[in-house]
């Protein structure tokens, strides 16, 4: 069977199932408390961007520190987003080996020796640095959703709609910050290897629910390995459901790299400056935490989600429309479409790997799926859009193909949307 179709109520409280079966002797008292979990998601959440949204405002200081040619300076952003592609493909196969505390908490400390590696003085050291991150980020980005649905079943949309505004937040506070940190820690070596503190303050969260864990497992007290009825596992591959849910990840994935890409450029080479380019550029990924917020909590209400993918879809639709017909002009409105949307549809993807799955382990293998498929679909197109720019010498055709892609979320939406379960 590959997908069925949900039988329950609208309510949040009954779209989630509960996730692997414990044993009857299991204590509540295996389990960390609530608030700690709860701080744990947060400080991963601001984690899960963070390191990577500083980059990009010092690629500058950084391709000339190295003689870096464009070609190679891009691998800065396209290697982390390879490797988060490629590091999803084994965050469930961990998560069951070890525990999911465990690998989310190894995996914050792999990102703050990722993030130290970059500015190591070899270039050698910066590429392998930001493969570790790229893999340190994708076992957070996988691992997320099915911990949210284990430890938060009567909730798992509000802590869904919570920790995407906190990975916005990261990302918006990491950019924001860029420069200001380089100008006081003597570099742009410095700006980068700050935010390894914030991992290893996560990694502190984490630490003693990795050991209460690990604890219960030793004692037979912890979840099942597994919750799948009758030891029976859905081949993911084979669900079209499933393949919806993925390619909804990946194409908004794509939308929102090109933009983190190009839109400044695109604003600038219409005439724009640079100094506001940048100024509109922040407050578009600002701005993504009102969808990011809204999205995911008016979705578990819903039992089906396709009006609200429709909604979200048309509002990135006239933002780029804008974009393409009035960039200078009309920059600040576009600017909050877009930004709005963008935080609304990864809000949206996030919560379908929840409400679209019956337990925990399938959630994590649906968000595993998902982000290895999505981000090396989104790896491809800041570089395909450059590609088409610089063979056009020019934004109608770049932007004109953002249109095919939102016509590709409509369609993924109305699938994905559909209240069925994998």
């Amino acid at each position: 069977m590959s997908e069925t179709r949900s039988q329950t109520p609208p309510d949040i409280t009954h779209t989630t199932t509960p996730v692997t079966p414990v044993t009857a002797a299991a204590p509540a008292a295996v389990r960390a408390h609530p608030a700690l979990v709860m701080l744990g998601v947060v400080l991963a959440s601001l984690n899960m961007r963070a390191a990577l949204a500083g980059v990009s405002p010092l690629m500058g200081e950084i391709s000339g520190h190295f003689h870096l040619a464009a070609a190679a300076g891009s691998l800065v952003t396209t290697i982390p987003l390879l490797f988060m592609g490629l590091g999803s493909i084994i965050a469930p196969r961990l998560a069951r080996r070890f525990g999911t505390e465990t690998v989310l908490c190894g995996a914050l400390l792999l990102l703050c020796g990722g993030i130290l590696l970059r500015v190591a003085p070899p270039v050698v050291a910066l590429f392998l640095g930001c493969a570790l991150v790229g893999t340190a980020i994708a076992l957070l980005n996988v691992l997320m959703p099915g911990l949210v649905k284990r430890d938060f079943p009567d909730r798992a949309a509000a802590m869904t709609a919570l920790y995407s505004t906190t990975l916005i937040l990261g990302a918006t506070g990491s950019a924001a910050l860029a420069v200001p940190l380089e100008n006081a820690l003597g570099g742009w070596r410095g700006s980068l290897a700050f935010w390894a503190l914030l991992a290893a303050v996560a990694v502190v969260a984490w630490i003693p629910q990795a050991v209460i864990a690990r604890r219960a497992h030793q004692q037979g007290t912890g979840p099942a390995p597994r919750a799948a009825a009758g030891g029976t596992e859905t081949n993911l591959l084979r669900s079209p459901l499933a393949w919806q849910v993925t390619l909804l990840m990946g194409t908004q994935s794509l939308i929102a790299y090109v933009c983190i890409a190009w839109m400044p450029t695109v604003f600038t080479d219409h005439g724009m400056s640079k100094g506001e380019a940048g100024v509109v550029y922040a407050f578009y990924t600002l701005i993504q935490m009102v969808g990011s917020f809204f999205v995911p909590v008016i979705a578990g209400r819903l039992r089906d989600q396709r009006p609200l993918a429709v909604a979200v879809v048309t509002l990135m639709t006239c933002g780029i429309v804008g974009l393409l017909t009035a960039p200078v002009a009309g920059a600040w409105l576009w600017a909050t479409l877009m930004g709005v949307a963008q935080g609304g549809m990864l809000g949206l993807a996030l919560t379908l790997m929840v409400l679209r799955t019956r337990d925990a382990h399938t959630a994590s293998r649906l968000s595993g799926m998902a982000q290895t498929w999505g981000y090396l679909l989104a790896s491809v197109g800041p570089f395909a859009i450059g590609a088409v720019h610089q063979l056009t010498g020019g934004w109608t055709l770049p932007i004109g193909l953002l249109l095919v892609a939102c016509a590709a979320l409509l369609f993924l939406g109305l699938g994905a949307g559909r209240d069925r379960k994998v």
